[in-house]
């Protein structure tokens, strides 16, 4: 692989222009790009990468603990960088086909230390002043936060798969998985067991919160097997990238950016709201427009 930074081979790591928010693409790609290639030359996996960005993200929730501007900013450039290896893990593994199961998983997880650290830090931080009340409110919002994020990243590869194929796409379901995990051994392997105990979980609470598009979905493969005709592809893909834009709003950068300003201002507190009220009215809107897709082409299916 070549060493020098090109436009091709960057556009390369992407995963599709559909799905790649505008700061991503100004400054989370290019940079965690250059990374990639950094740890590339080095010999680091990018499994590596990802628990290093575990590591520097719990750092930083840590930091959110003191009511002191200089270390919450210190905190916050942490998280930033987290954020950029957690973007150069992704580009190095599709650089050098470094693809895994568990690579998957630990991408999966990584956001959810660094949130339980941030969420943890900003309840002992207001305990004094809030009492357990603080803790309720995060315990609310942290599961609201859980259902956020694990439904904009099926929505998006849902749009990835119909975009791609399955190639292109890290579309899982929760039989196949189940299915996997029963396989293995805790004796042998215990760690790839362990985590896929989490991940059907993960699957099986996506697929009971869209099962329109399950019946939809269904019926799609039964019809037509493991490749849908282009032009259903071509008609989902329409309709769905309109909703491309509030997957990005309930992953990473709206919440952080609203989570800095809370910090900034000295009421993180006002970060759980913003959870509670906008990114759970997002979520409901963006479920309700993705079923009636799924209910409008599965209607359209069983009429052809």
């Amino acid at each position: 692989m070549s060493n020098e930074i090109s436009k091709n081979g960057l556009e390369a790591t992407l995963k599709s222009a559909d799905t790649e928010e505008w700061i991503d693409l100004l400054f989370y790609r290019p940079v965690g790009y250059r990374w990639a290639l950094l740890f590339h030359k080095m010999g680091v996996t990018p499994n590596a990468i990802t628990i290093a960005s575990i590591f520097l993200g719990v750092a930083a929730g840590i930091l959110f603990y003191y009511n002191d501007l200089l270390l919450n900013v210190i905190g916050m450039c942490l998280l930033v960088w987290a954020n950029m290896y957690d973007s150069a893990d992704g580009q190095l593994a599709r650089m050098t086909g470094q693809k895994s199961e568990i690579g998957r998983i630990l991408d999966g997880v990584s956001g959810d230390f660094w949130f339980i650290s941030i969420y943890a830090a900003i309840c002992l931080r207001l305990t004094p002043e809030w009492s357990y009340w603080i803790w309720i409110l995060a315990a609310v919002t942290g599961l609201c936060h859980s259902k956020q994020a694990a439904m904009a990243d099926y929505y998006r590869n849902i749009h990835l798969f119909f975009l791609k194929g399955k190639s292109g796409s890290e579309l899982d379901n929760y039989v196949q998985q189940k299915a996997i995990y029963n396989s293995l051994s805790w004796k042998k392997d215990f760690i790839r067991k362990l985590f896929l105990w989490f991940y059907c979980d993960y699957t099986r609470s996506q697929e009971r919160l869209t099962p329109a598009f399950q019946r939809f979905f269904a019926l799609l493969q039964q019809r037509y097997g493991a490749v849908a005709p282009q032009e259903i592809r071509d008609e989902f893909r329409r309709e769905s990238l309109p909703l491309m834009k509030y997957t990005n709003i309930l992953s990473f950068n709206t919440r952080v950016t609203v989570l800095f300003i809370s910090l900034l201002i000295n009421e993180p507190w006002l970060y759980f709201v913003f959870e509670l009220t906008v990114l759970n009215g997002l979520l409901i809107y963006m479920i309700w427009q993705h079923e009636r897709l799924s209910n409008k082409l599965y209607k359209e299916i069983q009429m052809s």
